[in-house]
């Protein structure tokens, strides 16, 4: 590294800049202080370029890239050719970035949110925020009058002090809460976008003293093929009352890509779904078990953006919510009606059935116990078309959390490294009960199983697995002290109201639960 940075310290001309690779400062030009900037992300002190320094591609920042940089400096070599500005999802969750967000909030904005708590702890009630500005990679997305509300379910709390205060400026007694951004609430207009991104969920790493789990889970997702898994990974929030002297720091927190219509339109062409304009269900245990089972005396409603929560909850076209719960209906008096034979011709016209085996892999993998198969929560549905009879389906996964070692005996399991995933769930959850029942779907589910775990795979092998968690933490360490003097240091332990709180990411060891989890599902015939 010395004889680096001396070669570094005598280049000081400057070279024209006619594409944006090596322009790490954004100046316009590729110069000494481009390497400057290269230097600094590998040494961990920048981490706002890090995904515009991997000059090479290859995922990493490393001597590699240095050396491309200051031999296209030195004329002995040629930077690569500028990519196309990158939109949407790809824009916002950039591998390797650490963007900023800053919300600014007028004061008598902020005291109504308190007071929606106050009302009701589950409250979706949205405020107007002032401003909004997005920092990724040094360019800056500035958006005045966006939506922003409380999200979570058991996770929600006051973000500030207690029941019946109001805001106040000093010894300000700030919490972790999660939050809903919607950027075109009360403007429906292009420039209230981030790159066409309408909406983020940002959560605070409640249960996860580890800072990786949801974020693990989503990306394994991805790599294992599961295209409808939501976007996921890391930001740092700042959050300013009107008239506060200054932000308040609120620290690392998860930014995730929310299912929705807009999430539909990312997806909108021949490799996945098709169309956006199908019915979308969330589904969750409210009242009743969301195990599709039901049948017409099922609770099923929109979302209004009022307080009211159902177990199936119709996202789009809730104009026509009739037409759409009728869908669902037919969906579940097939599913639970018909025939051996005539289900399992049925189930693959209406399914992707080897991806919904690729979902219901990876979910079990990564110890997901409160799940549609085990405890009939946390999925979304969505139907392609609005004719009732004729459509695809789809099982989207969601809330990943309490996953990774975070177990608890619940439904069908007490262990969520060893339960056998030939019986990870409950049999009344009949969409995949009846799968299992077919030998051909069985083996593909174990096939993927064992693909997830396998020796040497860059899924979930245990080394491979930790050497990621252990480059997230070294990106994000220097960041996790906040205002809020509560999650302040990552710690390797599940969350304290599980049941196994011996299980382990990083130690490799009897508790480590990737290789715990390796040996269960090795174990399958």
């Amino acid at each position: 590294m010395r004889r680096l940075l001396f070669v570094v310290a005598v280049l000081a001309f400057v070279v024209p800049a006619a594409a944006t690779p090596g322009d790490l400062t954004g100046d316009g030009v590729v110069d000494i202080e481009d390497v400057n900037t290269l230097i600094n992300v590998m040494l961990g002190k920048d981490t706002a370029t890090t995904a515009s320094a991997d000059l090479t591609g290859d995922g990493v920042v490393d001597v590699d890239d240095l050396n491309l940089l200051i031999n296209a400096l030195l004329g002995k070599g040629e930077l690569p050719d500028p990519q196309p500005a990158l939109e949407g999802p790809d824009y916002v969750w950039q591998p390797g970035a650490l963007p900023e967000i800053h919300i600014t909030v007028p004061l008598d904005e902020w005291n109504r949110l308190l007071e929606f708590y106050d009302a009701n702890p589950g409250t979706k009630q949205y405020i107007m925020a002032s401003h909004f500005t997005f920092v990724q990679n040094g360019e800056r997305t500035e958006i005045d009058s966006i939506g922003l509300r409380l999200k979570g379910n058991t996770s929600r709390r006051r973000p500030e002090g207690s029941w019946g205060q109001s805001h106040s400026s000093r010894r300000t007694d700030w919490h972790h809460v999660h939050l809903g951004i919607n950027l075109r609430k009360f403007h429906k207009d292009d420039g209230h976008t981030i790159r066409g991104v309408r909406k983020l969920h940002l959560k605070w790493f409640k249960d996860d003293a580890a800072y990786c789990r949801e974020v693990f889970c989503y990306q394994l997702f991805r790599q294992a093929g599961v295209w409808t898994a939501s976007h996921s990974d890391y930001c740092r929030l700042w959050l300013r009352v009107e008239g506060d002297r200054t932000e308040t720091y609120y620290g690392v927190y998860e930014m995730i890509e929310p299912v929705d219509e807009n999430y539909l339109k990312q997806r909108d062409d021949s490799t996945a779904y098709g169309t956006h304009k199908g019915n979308l269900w969330k589904c969750k245990y409210v009242g009743q078990p969301a195990n599709l089972t039901q049948g017409w005396d099922g609770d099923y409603g929109w979302d209004d953006d009022s307080d009211d929560n159902h177990t199936y909850t119709l996202q789009t076209n809730t104009k026509r919510f009739d037409n759409a719960r009728a869908q669902l209906v037919d969906f579940q008096l097939k599913l639970n009606g018909k025939g051996r034979d005539s289900f399992y011709q049925w189930i693959n016209q209406v399914c992707d059935v080897d991806l919904l085996l690729r979902t219901l892999a990876v979910n079990v993998a990564v110890g997901m116990w409160d799940d549609y198969w085990n405890n009939s929560n946390n999925y979304y549905l969505y139907f392609t078309t609005e004719d009732i009879y004729d459509y695809k389906v789809y099982l989207i996964p969601y809330d990943y959390d309490n996953t990774l070692g975070t177990s608890l005996a619940c439904g069908n399991q007490s262990d969520a490294g060893r339960q056998n995933p030939l019986e990870w769930g409950v049999d009344t959850n009949k969409l995949i009960q009846r799968l299992m029942d077919y030998d051909d779907f069985r083996a593909k589910y174990t096939t993927y199983l064992k693909e997830i775990v396998a020796d040497r795979s860059d899924l979930m092998y245990c080394t491979d697995a930790i050497g990621r968690i252990q480059g997230w933490h070294e990106r994000i360490r220097d960041y996790v002290s906040n205002d809020t003097g509560e999650d302040m240091t990552i710690a390797d332990q599940p969350a304290y109201w599980g049941n196994h709180p011996e299980y382990r990411l990083l130690e490799l060891g009897s508790n480590n639960f990737f290789q715990v989890k390796a040996a269960t599902i090795n174990a399958l015939p």
